[in-house]
């Protein structure tokens, strides 16, 4: 089995983050704020957060809030959920909640519930279980789910519960990996997984790895490094982890890394993205892979930052 090329993924995200011409930085323009979450998140794991211009970072991340309280994916666009969780979890990476008004931002994440509990990811109204996690996970960070009802959140979450033991993205959607990680991470959150069937649950999950050891997001589909996370965070939140071949799926990240340039593809051999290496990274972390620091399952932060935020270790 190959080792981890960690010198080589900081210096490929400390590339990407450079990078503003070519056609990736321009494909990723509107999603920025994302990729800053994704690549900064892997330096830390890697222990290589002090590459970075801090100050830079917080100064650009404060430029994509709009007016409302949201943050945009980049400076001029428009606020979304997804966005401006993001921005929240870059600035308590640095510990930086401080320059945050805290009022404007939790009362714009409040403001997207809807009568039912569910919550829109932006002014449009488009509703997915993918929105509950994040505003879930943005409130409580920021330390103000007193702003909505959480209940109703918490009984949308569980309409969205199939006869698999899956979530779907709203009532009656198809069981996805993705959505099952946003709907037991918010659970796990809210303190409510009593309300998840964890060995119908589990079983399901672990049924997502293949025999190259990588797993898929949903039956009959090639594995995918980004499932690391979604499938093993979720199958962690349940206590089913051990359900799973940890050692084959640590060989299948690994021989998805570009040992030359670094970054992790989706599959062996594919072209490497950000998105890949941070998922990539974060599933070693929580098979505990050497050197790496530990990830928290349900904020998607370093443990340590974490603790920092609920008991200011």
């Amino acid at each position: 089995m190959g080792e981890l090329a960690a010198e080589k993924h900081v210096q490929y995200i400390l590339s990407v983050e450079k990078r503003k011409d070519d056609l990736m930085s321009v494909v990723m323009e509107h999603l920025r704020m994302n990729g800053a979450y994704w690549g900064l998140t892997t330096l830390d794991l890697l222990g290589k957060l002090d590459t970075v211009d801090v100050d830079e970072v917080v100064s650009w991340v404060m430029e994509c809030q709009h007016e409302s309280g949201g943050f945009g994916g980049n400076i001029g666009h428009d606020p979304h959920v997804l966005y401006t969780l993001s921005a929240v979890q870059i600035l308590a990476l640095f510990d930086k909640l401080n320059v945050l008004d805290v009022d404007k931002v939790t009362n714009y994440v409040a403001g997207l519930q809807n009568e039912d509990g569910s919550f829109s990811g932006d002014m449009w109204g488009e509703v997915d279980t993918r929105f509950s996690y994040i505003s879930l996970c943005c409130l409580s960070i920021l330390r103000c789910l007193n702003k909505i009802n959480v209940e109703k959140a918490v009984s949308y979450i569980v309409s969205c519960k199939n006869l698999d033991g899956g979530f779907g993205s709203t009532p009656g959607g198809e069981s996805h990996a993705g959505q099952i990680f946003c709907c037991v991470g918010a659970l796990a959150l809210m303190g409510s997984l009593h309300h998840i069937d964890k060995d119908l649950l589990g079983w399901w999950l672990c049924e997502r790895q293949v025999k190259s050891g990588g797993l898929n997001g949903r039956p009959e589909k090639l594995p995918d490094v980004c499932y690391s996370w979604w499938v093993l965070s979720s199958l962690i939140m349940i206590d089913r982890v051990h359900w799973i071949n940890k050692e084959k799926l640590v060989k299948f990240i690994l021989d998805c890394q570009d040992m030359e340039n670094g970054g992790i593809s989706d599959r062996p051999d594919d072209a490497v993205d950000v998105y890949h290496t941070y998922f990539g990274v974060a599933g070693l972390s929580l098979l505990e892979y050497p050197g790496l620091k530990a990830i928290d399952p349900a904020y998607a932060l370093p443990v340590d930052v974490v603790n920092r935020i609920f008991f200011g270790k």
